[in-house]
């Protein structure tokens, strides 16, 4: 009987600790994590928001990233620039630029959304994005992403077809 009672509370004790660690809030890993390393997804799980080092001490951006529409072959490439009067994370995020020297009209044909980008602490409180070495944000918040994406280039007949919602969840940290 007592074996019984032994195995019954190693597989309880088993299970409270795997329920430790999965119930761990976002928040502990968010801020073990740099924001070049962070990766994000909407919630329906269509799009994945992934930062990436900028590998250059005199870039004029403070963050890079990339946005790809899951289930698709669809990856748009963005940058987020600190910006001033009033003091804002300006980013922009454009599909299938053309290489080398590009017009403006280029740029423009190719730019699928742009606008302040802001990142929410665990506690709600938001803020414009940190730049890349900061802790992680819990959340990034692209305001009008979903609709500027349907109104784009990366929207039709085998691109995107769902729009994101305009909150991205922190889902891991990229190493």
């Amino acid at each position: 009987m007592s074996g019984k009672i032994g195995i019954t509370a190693g597989k309880g004790v088993a299970a409270i600790a795997a329920a430790a660690v999965f119930a761990a809030p976002v928040s502990a890993f968010a801020a073990a994590c740099k924001q070049e390393q962070a990766v994000y997804v909407d919630r329906d799980g269509a799009y994945e928001l992934r930062f990436a080092p900028l590998n250059s001490p005199s870039a004029a951006a403070s963050n890079q990233f990339k946005i790809s529409a899951l289930k698709t072959s669809v990856v748009m490439e963005g940058y987020v620039m600190p910006s001033e009067d009033p003091v804002r994370a300006i980013g922009i995020l454009m599909f299938n630029c053309p290489e080398g020297d590009a017009t403006g009209a280029d740029l423009d044909a190719c730019t699928v959304w742009q606008g302040a980008v802001y990142g929410m602490d665990a506690e709600g409180e938001m803020d414009n994005l940190q730049p890349e070495g900061a802790a992680a944000a819990e959340k990034v918040v692209l305001p009008g992403l979903g609709p500027a994406i349907r109104e784009s280039s990366a929207w039709g007949e085998g691109k995107a077809m769902v729009a994101p919602w305009d909150v991205l969840i922190f889902k891991e940290c990229a190493t």
